[in-house]
């Protein structure tokens, strides 16, 4: 018995060192065009959103329309009931991503609490937001704001946006990148 003991003992000792060799790399990829083609839909004017918070002086959660207003160079979001509207200048905007977060629905929260409903506690669904970063230059006021959007129109919306403000995609985030007037200046 003392001999099984020994082998099963070296060879448990033994396994971590052969996982520890060298791996192969696979030769690089053959290099992909510059070009990308993505398969959103161009993006509409409008689209029905909800508000959830995020700008100083407003309510935290509104239902309505936030729509791209190119006239006047800013992301738009219109309250059903006027004359609330909240307005973020493109230029102030820093980053934007899609985000997705899982969510209990009320009947499902009603319905976990009645004897047998147990189950209904394990019903979620996923929520997709816009969340946007933005820092005004002009009033120096900044935040980070997030908009309910169906998924059907998130990422078209997401790319018109990082479209209308400069952005660049790092990752799953569209970021603006700072310029800084310091350094253009000639000594």
């Amino acid at each position: 018995m003392r001999p099984i003991f020994t082998l099963l003992l070296l060879g448990v000792l033994a396994l971590p060192a052969f996982a520890q060799r060298p791996r192969s790399m696979e030769p690089e990829p053959a290099a992909k065009p510059a070009t990308t083609t993505t398969n959103t839909k161009p993006a509409p004017k409008s689209v029905k959103a909800k508000y959830e918070g995020g700008v100083f002086g407003y309510r935290k959660t509104m239902e309505g329309m936030l729509m791209f207003d190119d006239e006047n160079s800013r992301l738009l979001f219109k309250d059903k009931k006027p004359p609330k509207e909240i307005s973020i200048p493109y230029a102030a905007i820093n980053s934007a991503f899609a985000d997705t977060q899982k969510q209990r629905p009320a009947a499902a929260t009603v319905a976990s609490h009645i004897p047998y409903g147990s189950l209904a506690g394990l019903i979620k669904t996923k929520v997709r937001y816009l969340t946007v970063q933005f820092e005004d230059p002009d009033s120096k006021v900044s935040g980070v704001t997030s908009f309910k959007i169906d998924k059907d129109v998130l990422d078209s919306i997401l790319e018109a946006l990082a479209e209308k403000t400069g952005m660049t995609k790092r990752g799953d985030i569209y970021v603006k990148k700072k310029t800084d007037e310091a350094s253009k200046a000639t000594p």
